[in-house]
């Protein structure tokens, strides 16, 4: 089994994503712009964010959400969830994955962290 890890650019002690086995793990993205810099605003806005970070790293390995088979949701009050849910499911269609949703004190003061489990299709 081969491992391949791609680092944080942030700096911090993880990675950004990981690579094993047919499957590709993203750790939790908040709401974050280009330069690493927190987005603020309402939990639409900052769900657009994270659901453009999450594609844009799928995307650096040939997937898309399709290739998503689970994904896990914190979001930092339930009440938020009907706004939240109405644009997650605008990047998740058609094939939907697997989902966990809790309610949770997130870094940053954020309203959102989202995590993915991919399918990488090596040779597909």
């Amino acid at each position: 089994m081969s491992i391949e890890r791609f680092e944080s650019p942030l700096g911090l002690p993880f990675s950004r994503m990981v690579r094993a086995n047919g499957f590709v793990f993203l750790s939790g993205q908040i709401p974050m712009d280009e330069q690493g810099q927190v987005v603020r605003g309402d939990i639409r806005t900052q769900t657009h964010a994270v659901m453009r970070r999450i594609g844009e790293s799928l995307a650096e390995l040939g997937l898309g959400f399709n290739d998503v088979v689970k994904s896990t949701v914190w979001i930092s009050d339930l009440k938020l969830f009907a706004d939240f849910n109405e644009v997650y499911a605008s990047y998740v269609k058609g094939a939907l994955p697997a989902r966990s949703t809790v309610e949770a004190r997130l870094a940053l003061d954020v309203d959102v962290e989202v995590e993915v489990i991919a399918v990488h299709h090596q040779g597909a």
